[in-house]
This record gives C-alpha cells, sequence and structure tokens, in this order.
C-alpha cells in the first residue's frame, strides 16, 4: 500500500472497517493526535510519536504494552470490563504493536466514547477523583516488577543532574538571557543540597523503585461525562521505573493551584491547600495500602522537589534557547519558570500544614 496521507497510514492498523475521516484530537506538546472515524462506525485514535524526544520508540511501546495488559488483567479478574479503564492498543494487520517507516513511528488505540478530558482544575471534586485514579494506578502496578521496564528517557526525574543542567546553561549562556533571569537562577542554584533528598532515600534503602507514571498532569486522565469519575489514565509514553512520590509531586504541581502554569502575574499564582489536601486523601485512598510509610512521609518533599525540578526545567530551556518547551512569546519560558519558582516559595511556607496533612490521611 503506498502511503499518500494519514488514512493510508490508519488503514496499516487491524480497524474494523477503512478509515474514512481523520481529524486533529487534542492539545498535546509532544507527539502529533487524531481521531480516526471508518466506514463502520468505529472509532480510534492515532498517534504518531514525537521520535526526537522519545529516542527509543520500540522500547516506550514496550513499557505501553506490558503495563496496559497487565492492568487489563487485574481489572478483569476483578469482575470489571477493562474497555473504557484502560487503553487499549490496536496491532497493525501484520500482529505488531506500531506502524514503523521513514514516514514517522505510529501507535493506535481504542476511542474511548463520553469522556472528556480537563486542562486544568476546575474544583476539589475533579482533583480528588484525578487523585484516586493515579493512586490507583500505583496500587494496580504494586505487584509489577519495575525492572521489567525500560528506562526510555534516562534520569527524567533525577532532580540533582537537572540543577547541573541548569548550572551547565548558566556557565554557557548562549542566548545572553542570564542577566534578564538572575533572580530565578539564584532561586534554584540556592536549592542544590535540597534537590538530594528523595534520590538519597533511595541509595539508603528507604524506599523503592516502582513503575510510574511521571507525568501525572490532570489533563492526561479521562473522565466520564456523566459521572464525573476519572476513569482511564493517558499519555502513557514515560511510563519507567521511578518513584511512586514523583508521580504524586507532579500531580501536586500542575494541579494545587487555580493558576495556568504560565500565569504571568504571580499574585495569582498561589498554592492552594484544599487542593492539596484532597489530592493527599484520593492519592493514598487510591493506592490501597501499596504506598510505604516512608514514602507517605516523603509525599511534601516530593511535591516541592516537582514544582522546583519543573521550574529549573524551565529556565534551562530559556538560557539554551527554547529547544525543548514549545514557546508563544520570547520569554514565555521564563514566565513558565517564575511560576513554578512561587509555587515552591508558597509550598516551602506551608511545608509544616502539608506534613500534618499527609500525618492525618497517613496515619503517620
Amino acid at each position: 500500500m503506498q502511503i499518500k496521507n494519514i488514512k493510508n497510514i490508519a488503514d496499516y492498523f487491524d480497524i474494523d472497517g477503512s478509515a474514512e475521516n481523520v481529524i486533529p484530537l487534542g492539545n498535546g506538546h509532544i507527539n502529533d493526535t487524531y481521531l480516526v472515524q471508518t466506514s463502520s462506525g468505529m472509532k480510534y485514535v492515532l498517534q504518531r510519536i514525537n521520535t526526537a524526544v522519545f529516542k527509543n520508540p520500540e522500547g516506550l511501546m514496550y513499557n505501553y504494552v506490558q503495563v496496559t495488559e497487565h492492568i487489563k488483567k487485574k481489572i478483569m479478574t476483578m469482575g470489571l470490563d477493562p474497555g473504557r479503564r484502560v487503553l487499549s492498543n490496536i496491532k497493525t494487520k501484520h500482529g505488531k504493536d506500531y506502524f514503523s517507516s521513514d514516514i514517522g513511528f505510529y501507535r493506535m488505540s481504542q476511542y474511548i466514547e463520553n469522556t472528556v478530558c480537563l486542562d486544568k482544575v476546575e474544583n476539589c471534586t475533579q482533583f480528588y477523583e484525578s487523585a484516586v485514579a493515579f493512586g490507583n494506578f500505583q496500587y494496580m502496578l504494586s505487584d509489577f516488577p519495575a525492572e521489567k521496564l525500560i528506562e526510555t528517557i534516562p534520569d527524567f526525574h533525577n532532580t540533582k543532574k537537572r540543577w547541573y543542567a541548569l548550572k551547565e546553561a548558566i556557565a554557557k549562556d548562549i542566548c545572553s538571557r542570564l542577566s534578564s533571569a538572575n533572580k530565578e537562577v539564584e532561586f534554584a542554584i540556592s536549592r542544590g543540597s535540597f534537590c538530594d533528598k528523595i534520590f538519597d532515600s533511595y541509595k539508603r534503602g528507604d524506599i523503592a523503585l516502582k513503575v510510574t507514571h511521571n507525568d501525572t498532569k490532570l489533563n492526561n486522565l479521562l473522565f466520564d461525562k456523566d459521572s464525573g469519575k476519572a476513569i482511564c489514565i493517558l499519555d502513557l509514553d514515560t511510563i519507567m521505573p521511578g518513584f511512586a512520590v514523583h508521580d504524586f509531586g507532579d500531580s501536586i504541581r500542575f494541579g494545587a493551584t487555580y493558576a495556568d502554569e504560565d500565569e504571568a502575574d504571580l499574585s495569582l499564582v498561589n498554592f492552594d491547600m484544599e487542593l492539596y489536601e484532597v489530592y493527599v486523601k484520593g492519592f493514598i485512598e487510591g493506592a490501597n495500602g501499596t504506598l510505604s510509610e516512608k514514602e507517605i512521609s516523603l509525599l511534601p518533599t516530593a511535591a516541592i522537589m516537582m514544582t522546583l525540578e519543573c521550574g529549573m526545567r524551565f529556565l534551562t530551556d530559556y538560557l539554551s534557547g527554547d529547544r525543548y518547551f514549545k514557546i508563544k512569546y520570547e520569554n514565555h519560558n521564563l514566565i513558565r519558570a517564575k511560576n513554578q519558582f512561587k509555587l515552591v516559595e508558597d509550598m516551602e511556607e506551608k511545608i509544616n500544614e502539608m506534613t500534618r496533612i499527609v500525618n492525618k490521611y497517613g496515619q503517620i
């Protein structure tokens, strides 16, 4: 079959009918995503994996399939239908988990009807639902050996290495932007010793490597339109061995504020303790006893860590010429860094209350 357009690519997969209509879907920053409607009335999601970001797409798909199949089996043993609760990978007509050629690397999954994806937190109920879902992700994979998975992006959440990368960007200052970010640079560099805290705990044997999602933002969930329940986790590209507390922390840094991630008015950027508390409650409930006492005690630290790390990544990208994150204007990544560092400051001031809430729900 000659590939002329995206419809031809969709028809390489073992779908019901032939591709009739293909339209862009979602607003993801990394992969290209399409909704495929077929002649039989079925709907599928086709994605072109960005191999500039994910340099080992075969390893990515190995992790993706291993984890989704494991979750599917667990759901079925519970007497439930996995169709709406986990992504279902569609093989090609040749039995492969993906289609790859000189025009790209593609995968396909079943489209889940009557769902909505939310770009930001609107209320505490939504955030609680997302917490239960991501906590349950930990529960479902608590018996999956993390060492079976491939580390497709080495040191993805190694905060100290992100700190060293920032120092390197500062030293090079290839875009002569350092003078416009002196305050943010000083803020991040002064927290170098803090960046070791979670990895030091791992090195001491206090916490273990687990299967982690590593990008637990609210918009990586599907919510049922009728019930409002979070039913299916999306964006499984960064599934790797990692620390459960990092998944918690990444959710908090993105969701425990009503401000956008690139809100320039820092007076509107505040760490919301009510949102934090409902997430702590939901995440621990969803994990269903699979979090260790040490992991629970590190949740406040992880919230600060992931927020600081994200801010450093934005700042590093700004100093390096905006090579990784898509931007809409010249100082976009600097604004994002300021935003994250404001949240870090708020969290640092509220750390005692954050710890009290964790102790309350974790019964430490």
